[in-house]
């Protein structure tokens, strides 16, 4: 398939003044190599150390990777369920749907977005249900993309910006909020239940939350070298603290006091047949631009165009570097699927009771 070349220049003319901003004069390189020492001061920390900060691992994640991000996975940076028929933009539109239809979500409602990322999966709560929304991001370098993007979008009006952790929401009242959400956010979370104490906190009483969370399946085997290997690929290259099962998650709501009406792996509940869920960092689904973002073969090109564009000084110099870890977290991705560990498509509909 062919795609027109004029596009893909003005992408890249796009991602380079986003990197550029998003990067703020740091050295991304320095910056990586101490992003990959997260899992050793981890380690620090359980034996007996005390300046590790979490908090700070997960933004710092999301402050390198955003613009990545986006330019190869689009503006609502989430997996969907996959249909044979769908691109993955118009998968990713049909769950967000889903979502809405879900959480009842209606004209005059405040909902609130906990780990609203740059906006995407919000642009389309505000438009499609007329709902104003309350964007809660820690990493002021998305939330900065979000505020661009919705004031693009028209829809800046009706969305509130909160630049904190979810873990601490004190800027908002008790029993305020109508509707909650959260998409692979609260698997950052250091402790789920606090996470979701404090979700619980701001909701109204017989207020829904919806959450999309990734989790180990029961096809998770602690004994397995495979298996825990995966598992520490995944934890490392997504900022992990760990990785719930999905009854852990459940119970964590239960802890702060949800009633779980429901919950599923939408990655194989969905459709029959069912399209795996990382298809698209293995074979192309949607444009042949996308397709050479995604693909195997296509990262790794990407990680030599990242260099040439280093050295022209189109990317901030170790941009390629951010690139590579994006690619090594891609490769943990797709084996987490495709041995069947792994899901990040746990999406549960939880309760406050009245």
């Amino acid at each position: 398939m062919r795609f027109p070349l004029s596009r893909e220049l003005a992408q890249l003319r796009k991602l380079s003044k986003g990197l550029k901003a998003a990067y703020r004069g740091s050295d991304p390189q320095r910056r990586v190599t101490h992003f990959d020492g997260w899992t050793r001061r981890a380690a620090a920390e359980g034996a007996g150390a005390a300046d590790y900060d979490h908090a700070q691992t997960v933004r710092e994640y999301y402050d390198l990777c955003s613009e990545f991000m986006v330019f190869g996975w689009g503006a609502s940076l989430h997996f969907a369920p996959l249909s044979p028929h769908e691109s993955l933009e118009e998968s990713k539109i049909r769950h967000q749907r889903l979502m809405i239809a879900k959480l009842g979500l209606c004209k005059g409602m405040t909902v609130i977005d906990v780990g609203c990322g740059i906006g995407g999966p919000m642009r389309r709560v505000v438009r499609e249900a007329g709902v104003r929304v309350i964007g809660v991001n820690s990493s002021e370098v998305q939330l900065d993309k979000a505020k661009a993007l919705n004031v693009e979008a028209g829809l800046d009006h009706m969305v509130d910006y909160l630049a904190c952790s979810f873990m601490d929401m004190r800027a908002i009242a008790d029993d305020t909020c109508d509707r909650a959400y959260a998409i692979e956010s609260t698997c950052h979370a250091p402790d789920k239940a606090g996470a979701f104490a404090e979700i619980y906190r701001v909701l109204k009483p017989g207020a829904l939350f919806w959450g999309q969370e990734m989790c180990l399946t029961e096809r998770f085997d602690p004994g397995d070298d495979r298996h825990r290997a995966i598992k520490q690929e995944l934890m490392h290259g997504i900022a992990l603290k760990d990785i719930a099962t999905m009854d852990e998650v459940n119970r964590a709501l239960e802890s702060a006091g949800f009633q779980v009406i429901e919950g599923s792996d939408r990655a194989v509940a969905e459709n029959s047949p069912t399209t795996p869920w990382y298809q698209p960092m293995l074979t192309r689904r949607s444009t042949l631009g996308n397709a050479l973002r995604r693909t195997p073969l296509g990262r790794k090109a990407f990680i030599e165009a990242s260099r040439l564009a280093e050295v022209l000084r189109v990317f901030p110099r170790g941009s390629a570097d951010v690139v590579g870890l994006m690619d090594r977290t891609a490769n943990a991705y797709v084996d987490g699927g495709r041995t069947g560990i792994f899901t990040p498509l746990y999406c549960f509909l939880a309760r406050k009771p009245r």
